[in-house]
């Protein structure tokens, strides 16, 4: 998993529950890298696993929810960072359906070594898109964080459902309808 991901959640964490509350999630992992991250490093799921249990323990919010919130504040990293790529696609509907296709690709291109969920997508109508998320982390409330945040981005509304097709998470179809 990449660094910034790591980065980003500690900075999200600090800003949300304070400094005390980092070192303690970092102390209290089971942490390879000491909780020592950069951006462009690449660390091991299961440190992010670790660091999100033990904020979801102390601040007894659920880490769905956690995710969640990590994804509405991710997309503002994207948009710092890739703007330019966002700035190609004209509604949201078109940018969550070119994830997979151009998206992951350029993140791809950027860190070969990124291990990235992919969608299987269909456009069922210009208001209405259906996303089947696949992800052996299953961080779909990243995702769905993320899909919010876009229509966001876009100044638009939207209803996003998601339905587990696989218990543990790692299959998730998300109905999209455009209000």
């Amino acid at each position: 998993m990449k660094g910034i991901v790591f980065t980003e959640f500690l900075d999200l964490v600090e800003s949300k529950f304070g400094i005390e509350t980092v070192e303690q999630i970092i102390s209290e992992s089971e942490l390879e890298s000491n909780g020592v991250y950069t951006a462009v490093g690449t660390y091991k799921f299961t440190e992010m696993a670790s660091l999100l249990t033990n904020l979801s323990n102390l601040t007894n919010i659920s880490p769905n929810d956690l995710l969640k919130v990590y994804g509405l504040h991710f997309f503002d990293v994207l948009v710092k960072n890739y703007g330019s790529i966002l700035n190609m696609y004209k509604t949201p509907l078109e940018l969550l359906e070119s994830i997979d296709a151009h998206i992951h690709v350029a993140v791809r291109k950027l860190y070969p070594d990124a291990e990235l969920p992919y969608f299987e997508v269909n456009k069922d109508a210009d208001s209405k898109l259906t996303m089947i998320y696949h992800s052996s982390r299953a961080m779909y409330a990243f995702a769905h964080g993320l899909m919010e945040k876009t229509f966001e981005h876009y100044n638009e509304k939207a209803t996003i459902k998601y339905q587990l097709l696989k218990d543990d998470g790692t299959t998730v179809k998300f109905e999209i309808i455009k209000e």
